[in-house]
């Protein structure tokens, strides 16, 4: 029987309660919800998920509303959370980093690009960095070009400056007519950068020391990337085979530049 006293506890729970009741009905049945798991194991953000259903079925859901969705399943055991490219989102603990690069006089700061490199009017303009395995030796040297979003991966068995050089001479002679500027990451293995410039006339600048938005799409490409490749794998089984599937996969899906 009630007393007249105030419990807070109580008072919650009613409150609770209240609000799961006044909540307006999903306007998303379970078939949406199968197509929206679906592009999710195939590794589409809530992001590009939203802006398809935009476009091609004229549905509004927005990426916030698939995040909660995501948070609710893992609450409930589910793994779909395991298929996002921001894990950290969903727990996943991050910890700081000791930068050990080199530093070369000398090399081409970002500042000096042509201005319509920053205007993505043209075709030619790549951004480049490498995504290192769990060995720290094996990784993947990767390449954007900023007006398309066409992506490039080479698998490296060393982060040195020859294995850089090699794989990118490679991307260059696949798409010759498409290189004309390279922005780097400052890490050691791009100093070597003069031999592209003597072979190729390409012309290579370096981005600001923990300056990564500063190389979006290349950073953001990476992030994608690590879907397949997530941290503490050791790429050392990794072959060209499957860099040029998985950047293939990549390229085919809506992303931001």
């Amino acid at each position: 029987r009630h007393d007249g006293a105030y419990r807070p506890s109580k008072a919650q729970q009613y409150a609770q309660a209240r609000r799961r009741r006044c909540r307006r009905w999903s306007l998303f049945n379970a078939d949406d919800w199968l197509l929206i798991h679906g592009l999710l194991r195939k590794k589409w953000s809530p992001e590009q998920i939203s802006g398809l259903l935009r476009l091609l079925w004229g549905r509004e859901i927005s990426c916030k509303t698939i995040y909660r969705h995501i948070r609710r399943d893992k609450n409930n055991g589910g793994t779909l959370w395991r298929h996002t490219r921001i894990i950290s989102k969903f727990g996943r603990k991050r910890y700081r980093s000791i930068d050990h690069r080199g530093v070369m006089p000398g090399k081409r700061h970002i500042s000096e690009r042509p201005k319509e490199v920053e205007g993505r009017k043209r075709i030619g303009h790549w951004e480049g960095d490498t995504v290192i395995g769990a060995d720290k030796r094996h990784c993947l040297l990767t390449l954007v070009e900023r007006k398309t979003g066409l992506a490039i991966v080479k698998k490296l068995a060393s982060r040195s400056m020859a294995e850089v050089n090699q794989a990118a001479l490679m991307a260059i002679s696949e798409h010759r007519d498409r290189f004309k500027t390279i922005t780097f990451d400052n890490g050691t293995e791009f100093h070597d950068y003069a031999v592209l410039e003597q072979i190729y006339r390409v012309k290579c600048y370096f981005a600001t020391p923990y300056h990564s938005w500063e190389r979006g799409s290349n950073e953001n490409f990476n992030g994608l990337l690590r879907q397949y490749f997530p941290k503490g794998m050791c790429l050392s089984q990794v072959t060209q085979e499957e860099c040029d599937e998985v950047a293939r996969e990549i390229n085919m899906r809506p992303r931001k530049r």
